[in-house]
C-alpha cells in the first residue's frame, strides 16, 4: 500500500493534480486557500484585491511581528468594500480549481486559513472530508483533525484549545494522525524563514505520548527548525510546503 501526504498546498492545483501518480490513495492535510504569498508578492487574494505594494507592506508588518499596525493597515484597505462576500468569492474559485485537481480516492482535513463551510459544495465522490473522524485506508486506521489554534493571525479555521483537544480525543487511538498544525514542540513549531514560533498542539503533543501511534503527520510551518523527530514509539513527519515543493510525502506498508 502506498499513500501520498500533501498539506499546505495555498493555490498549487498543477502539481496536486499529480499528487495521486503511483499512489493508491491521497491525504490532503490542509490550507488549499492562497490568500497571500510570502515568497511571491504578487500571488494570492489579497494582491489581487489591494495590489502588490499594499501586498509588500503587509508582509513586512506581519513579518515583522507588529500585528496591530498590520491590522489597522488592513482596515484601511477594506474600508468600503463588503469583505466577507469579496473573499468568500475569491475563495470559491480556488476550491473549485483545487477540488478538480485532487485524485481519486482523497482523504482530506482542513487547514486554517481554509473555510470549512464550503468544502462539501465542491468535494467530489473521490473525495472524502474528514475532521475528528476516523478512517481505514489499507488495512490501517487514520485519524483526522483540522484547523489550527487561535492566533493574532485571525486565520478563517482557528478554533479553541478545548475545541480541539475535544477532536483529538474524539479520533482515539489510531496507527497514523493526521493534522494540519503540529505538536507542541520547539523544533517543530518554529519557522525558520518567518523566525516565528507558530502555534502547536499541546493536546496532540499529550495523545501522540499517550496513544502511541506509528505516525504522526502534518504541516503548517513551512520551513520548520526540524522536519521530523520521534516523540516515543511515534514518527513525527511534517509532510512538507506542497505549494513550494510541488512533492508529496510518501507512506508505504
Amino acid at each position: 500500500m502506498r499513500v501520498h501526504v500533501v498539506s499546505d498546498v495555498h493555490g498549487n492545483s498543477t502539481d496536486l493534480a499529480r499528487a495521486g501518480d503511483g499512489a493508491d490513495a491521497v491525504i490532503c492535510l490542509g490550507d488549499l486557500v492562497l490568500f497571500l504569498d510570502y515568497a511571491n508578492h504578487a500571488r494570492g487574494i489579497f494582491p489581487e484585491l489591494f495590489g502588490v505594494e499594499n501586498a509588500d507592506r503587509i508582509v513586512e508588518l506581519r513579518t515583522a511581528r507588529r500585528f496591530e499596525e498590520a491590522r489597522a493597515f488592513g482596515a484601511q484597505l477594506w474600508a468600503g468594500i463588503d469583505r466577507v462576500p469579496a473573499i468568500e468569492k475569491a475563495v470559491r474559485k480556488q476550491y473549485a480549481e483545487m477540488f478538480a485537481a485532487f485524485p481519486t480516492p482523497t482523504y482530506a482535513t482542513y487547514g486554517n486559513v481554509d473555510m470549512p463551510k464550503l468544502w462539501h459544495e465542491y468535494a467530489a465522490p473521490g473525495t472524502t472530508v474528514l475532521d475528528g473522524e476516523r478512517v481505514e485506508i489499507g488495512g490501517r486506521v487514520f485519524g483526522f483533525v483540522g484547523g489550527g489554534l487561535r492566533t493574532p493571525m485571525r486565520t478563517p479555521y482557528e478554533i479553541d484549545d478545548e475545541e480541539y483537544a475535544a477532536k483529538i480525543e474524539a479520533v482515539g487511538e489510531v496507527d497514523v494522525l493526521c493534522t494540519h498544525i503540529p505538536p507542541e514542540v520547539p523544533d517543530l513549531v518554529y519557522d525558520t524563514v518567518a523566525r516565528r514560533f507558530e502555534r502547536g498542539s499541546r493536546a496532540l503533543l499529550e495523545a501522540i505520548r499517550r496513544t502511541r501511534p506509528r505516525y504522526s503527520l502534518f504541516g503548517h510551518v513551512h520551513q520548520p527548525l526540524a522536519r521530523r523527530m520521534r516523540i516515543g514509539a511515534t514518527e513525527c513527519v511534517n509532510v512538507g510546503h506542497f505549494a513550494g515543493s510541488g512533492r508529496p510525502w510518501a507512506l508505504e506498508w
